[in-house]
């Protein structure tokens, strides 16, 4: 754990192991939530980029990245995700258990994945927002 990872993460032994699939079961950290929206796979001037959904998936957290760096924060200060998946399916949750574990590694956000018949623009397949944590000042 880094100095800037002051997140506590609990997965009860109650509750299943959540992380094969990409997420933990709770999520807390101590100073001051910061709201990421909706980020999805778009170019510069916010039109959808067209790919599968692997790659819209991709392109949708290197977005969340920079909107984290914006307001100077990282991926380990991600708390919770929200998930919206076009037409869910089994192989779409694969995919993006594994982009979560290869971009979060053991250290999992806790997740909500809501699967959607459609999202805001034709060719969206994707999109993901955040709840992040800015570390309380040392004293």
């Amino acid at each position: 754990m880094s100095s800037l990872d002051a997140r506590t993460i609990t997965n009860p032994p109650a509750l299943h192991d959540p992380t094969p699939f990409g997420y933990s079961h709770a999520v807390s950290a101590p100073g001051e939530l910061v709201f990421i929206a909706r980020q999805y796979a778009s170019d510069a001037s916010g039109a959808p980029v067209p790919g599968d959904f692997a790659a819209q998936v991709g392109l949708a957290f290197d977005r969340l990245d920079s909107a984290l760096a914006g307001v100077g924060l990282g991926r380990e200060h991600v708390v919770r995700l929200g998930s919206f998946v076009v037409d869910h399916d089994l192989a779409k949750l694969e995919t993006l258990g594994k982009a979560l574990q290869a971009r979060f590694g053991e250290r999992l956000p806790a997740q909500t994945l809501s699967g959607v018949a459609a999202l805001a623009l034709p060719g969206m397949l994707f999109e993901v927002d955040a709840i992040a944590v800015r570390p309380a000042p040392a004293v």
